[in-house]
Order: C-alpha cells, then structure tokens, then sequence
C-alpha cells in the first residue's frame, strides 16, 4: 500500500523561551512541520526567534489564531497559562503540541483536554524520555515477557543548576512550578516509570530545599506504588554536582540497567554479568513531533494525550501532597479533588 505524502504541517510557535529553541530545532531537523509565524509577548524575543527560524513574527496571539493557513500551535508558554493559550487554539480550530506537564493542577489539566476534545482538535503532550531507544527496547522485552513479573525500579534524574537559577523565571518558583524539580524534570522519569512497570497507584513524597535559591525544593524522592504490586524510587535534583540519568527495573526473570554513562545492559536469571545492549540513538523530539503531525492530519493519535497527561500530573501533585502532609497518597485521590 503506498503511504500518504503530506506537505509539511504549517505551525507557529508560541511563548519563546528556551525549550522553544529546542523544539524549533526538532522541527527543522523533521521536515515534515513548517514554522510559518510565532508570538511572544516580548518584541525582541520574537523577532530573534522569526530571524533564527525564517518565520514571520506576529504582532498578537490572535493574529495567529484568526490566520488560516497555520494549522497547529507549538506552545510553550509558562504552566499557568496553558489552559487560556491552549483553549483559545482549540476555539480556533487549531491542534495543539504542548510541552509537559500538560498544567499546573489537575483542574485545568481536564480543562485544557475538554476544550481540545469538544472543539475536534488534536491535543499532544511533549513526554520525550518515554520515546528514548534504550526504554522502548526495555519495553518490547517486557511485553515479549522476558523479564517475568515486575517487582522494583530505581531512578535519577539529576542536573546542576548551581549559579543558573533565573528567579525571574516562572521555572524556578513555586508558583509558576509547583513541586520545583520533581514536576520540572522528575516528571519524565515518573513517566517511564509508568511507562514500564504500568499505571501507578499511591505515591509517598519527600521534597527539600538543600542548596539553591528562591522558594522551590530543589531534591525530591517518590517511593511509588505501582497497581501490579511493583514498588519503584525516583530521586530527582538540581543540586547535583553533574548531571545523571538512571533507570533500573528488575524482574523475577531478568532485569535492566540503564545509566547516561554505560548504556543499558541486560542481566537473566542465573547470569553473573549484565550484557551490555547496542540501542542507536533516535531523535525523540523528532518523532513525537512528527506524531503530532501526523494526528493533525488524521492519521493516528498521539501516545501522550490529554487523559494521559493528565493522569502523569496527578502522580506529581500526589507526591506533592504527600511530602506536605506527611502521609501516603493515592493518585486516585488527587483525581477525585477537582
């Protein structure tokens, strides 16, 4: 059968921070979307962005919104103002890649995907760690069921942020990033947790502030309660001295190491070495995009959607909870709050 060929999908990009750098990037590197037009607030932000991608800068947000040649948005504004940016899209017709967490509460986390659903639109969520090849091998194996029943995983995700905080920026304060590190970093590795070893159940959180400025925790631990009975941990920090990423899950049949350092290596029952596993490095930015793209044009769905992102904030405002108030908290319960 002989598969469809699209022209690139016509998007403007929206709130020009530096993750929007990152995504723009991606999308030059695809092909298959088309920086057509993007807005900030910010005249020069906007017009080194038009410059550096070869867009054209709008004057206003709804100057975007009223043209109908671009069909999506790239948003990347600050959490707060996902639902008002990403509702106003989805009044407009236009399909929306926003970057996680889907909002900052759960209450607008299901606002922003109602709005998407009612007015037809295509909703994706920006979870790029989940698309990594050393985690999508994991999880092949998984369900080829070589690793037997899950039992545990242990995770880092680790940066060092010393001398780097803006506290002008809405990242590094509690109100514009509620739970500091866990929900600005650990919340992709709370997904692959999930993403691996399943939906998770009931959280039991830790949160401080050990070593930079401003009024956010910068260390967090999860110890997290998997529904099929798995336990894993999730340490998550900028007061690192460098920065790290590592992802062990263990089966009763095998079990998988990952670190940013030695790559995955895979060890069987009754092994003495862990054997290490060549995974080529795939651009996860590119394709999650390129999904969007796709599900912009009818074609599929993306894997991370609103109900799903949704889902993966509550786990953090869970944790969250849970380090304020000293107890176990199930997910469910965050869920049912809004």
């Amino acid at each position: 059968m002989t598969r469809k060929v699209f022209a690139p999908l016509p998007v403007a990009c929206v709130g020009m921070g530096w993750w929007s750098d990152v995504l723009a990037d991606a999308i030059q590197r695809s092909g298959k979307l088309k920086i057509v037009a993007c807005y900030t607030r910010s005249e020069e932000k906007r017009r080194a962005f038009a410059g550096k991608y070869g867009c054209r800068a709008a004057s206003s947000y709804e100057a975007i919104l009223e043209d109908p040649s671009i069909a999506a948005i790239i948003n990347t504004t600050p959490n707060d103002a996902h639902l008002e940016t990403t509702r106003a899209a989805a009044a407009a017709g236009k399909h929306v890649f926003l970057d996680k967490p889907i909002a900052n509460t759960v209450f607008d986390a299901r606002a922003i995907t109602d709005a998407c659903r009612k007015a037809g639109v295509v909703l994706a969520l920006g979870y790029q760690r989940r698309r990594e090849s050393h985690f999508r091998w994991i999880r092949q194996r998984i369900d080829e069921g070589a690793f037997g029943r899950l039992v545990n995983a242990e995770a880092n995700i680790s940066r060092d942020r010393l001398g780097k905080v803006d506290l002008n920026s809405w990242r590094y304060t509690a109100a514009g990033m509620p739970g500091g590190v866990m929900l600005q970093i650990g919340i992709h590795y709370t997904d692959v947790l999930e993403y691996l070893l399943g939906p998770i159940k009931a959280v039991d959180g830790r949160l401080a502030q050990l070593v930079l400025p401003g009024d956010n925790p910068d260390v967090a631990s999860l110890v997290l309660e998997h529904e099929n009975g798995a336990l894993s941990t999730l340490n998550a920090s900028y007061a690192s001295a460098s920065e790290y990423y590592l992802m062990n899950i263990y089966g009763k049949e095998a079990s998988a190491y990952y670190d940013m350092h030695q790559g995955l290596r895979l060890l069987k029952r009754g092994g003495e070495r862990p054997s290490s596993v060549p995974c080529a490095k795939n651009d996860a930015f590119v394709e999650e995009l390129e999904e969007f793209a796709l599900a912009a044009r009818g074609e599929g769905r993306p894997e991370m959607d609103g109900e799903r992102a949704t889902g993966s904030l509550a786990v953090i405002r869970a944790g969250i909870l849970s380090a304020r108030e000293g107890r176990r908290v199930e997910v469910a319960e965050i869920l049912s709050e809004d």
